[in-house]
């Protein structure tokens, strides 16, 4: 494979993906494909291997064995480039406690090279997850449900190509995954893909198209996500995971 054909299918194309920590398999031979504009919920119990693959498509994490591709970037080779084209938003940490939230968004649009003009963009997000009278504060003293909140923001905030939010609706208010969500739906708009991963089952019918079912580190459901909503999506998801 290369980036041109991983390009033309997906803008997130994994093969056969290994990720190991010792002997456990974290990750045991995932395949997952995201085209352009589209949106894919991880679902599955702690430990299922949802935030090890966000990881590893992030650049973050080097998998064992595997492909991964992302907007035709080779993650395993180049996970430096990869970084430059994905948003992530990692399930715990990322912030720095002693900056605050316009410290956060200078640093980030200095690193990514953002044109002039990017204030504009940082202070209308900043608004929509309801942090813009917490932007001098240090993130040090931010609730769980606010440091979410800035995560999901700077994981998006550059607009890019592939989205990659890992638990961004734990512990956050009725506001914040409203704006989570419009977030979501703005990037399929402009053609990124986008993977969520939560536990939280009615979200990830709500904010993703498609819904892939992790159990031990295997895919063992992929389906509209539509088909796990209500009470019967529920108990299927129930017995997918026994």
């Amino acid at each position: 494979m290369n980036a041109t054909t991983s390009a033309s299918t997906a803008q997130v194309d994994v093969r056969g993906l290994v990720v190991t920590f010792g002997r456990v398999a974290a990750v045991d031979n995932l395949d997952l494909r995201v085209i352009a504009g589209g949106s894919v919920a991880l679902v599955g119990r702690n430990g299922a291997g949802k935030s090890s693959t966000l990881r590893a498509l992030g650049g973050v994490l080097p998998p064992a064995r595997g492909s991964v591709w992302v907007a035709g970037v080779d993650a395993v080779s180049e996970p430096r480039r990869a970084r430059e084209v994905v948003g992530y938003c990692p399930d715990v940490g990322g912030l720095i406690p002693r900056a605050t939230p316009w410290e956060h968004l200078q640093l980030a649009a200095r690193l990514r090279r953002l044109p002039p003009g990017w204030e504009a963009r940082a202070l209308a997000l900043l608004d929509r997850f309801d942090l813009a009278t917490a932007s001098d504060r240090v993130t040090a003293g931010f609730s769980h449900g606010m440091g979410r909140r800035l995560s999901v923001l700077l994981a998006a905030f550059h607009e890019p190509a592939v989205l990659l939010l890992d638990e961004p609706f734990d512990g956050v208010d009725p506001l914040g995954v409203e704006a989570t969500l419009e977030e979501i739906h703005h990037a399929r708009l402009r053609g990124a893909a986008v993977l969520v991963s939560t536990h939280l089952l009615p979200l990830a019918v709500q904010a993703c198209q498609d819904a892939v079912v992790l159990r031990a580190g295997r895919v063992v459901a992929s389906s509209p996500a539509r088909d796990l909503a209500g009470d019967e999506g529920a108990a299927r998801y129930r017995e997918l995971l026994t």
